[in-house]
C-alpha cells in the first residue's frame, strides 16, 4: 500500500497538499505540533496512487514523503 510520511513539526499548516490530493489521502489532523501549527495527517492508503502532488505542492520541503507500496515494505 502507498504511504504519505508526514513530519508533524515541519508542517505549517497550509493544507495546499490537502486540497491537490485528488483521492482525498490527507486531512487536517486538528492537533497542533510544537511550532502551534495544525498539521496534516494521511488517512487513507487504500487509495493513494502515489502521484507525489502533495509532495510537489508542498512549500516546506521536509515536510512530507510519498512512499511507492515497493518503498514501505
Amino acid at each position: 500500500m502507498n504511504h504519505v510520511r508526514v513530519r508533524d513539526d515541519e508542517c505549517k499548516g497550509c493544507a495546499v497538499c490537502v486540497s491537490v490530493c485528488p483521492k482525498g489521502c490527507l486531512e487536517m489532523s486538528g492537533k497542533l505540533n510544537t511550532m502551534g501549527y495544525e498539521y496534516v495527517q494521511f488517512i487513507r492508503g487504500e487509495a493513494c496512487t502515489a502521484c507525489g502532488l502533495c509532495f510537489l505542492s508542498c512549500p516546506e520541503p521536509s515536510a512530507l514523503t510519498v512512499l511507492a507500496e515497493q518503498e514501505v515494505e
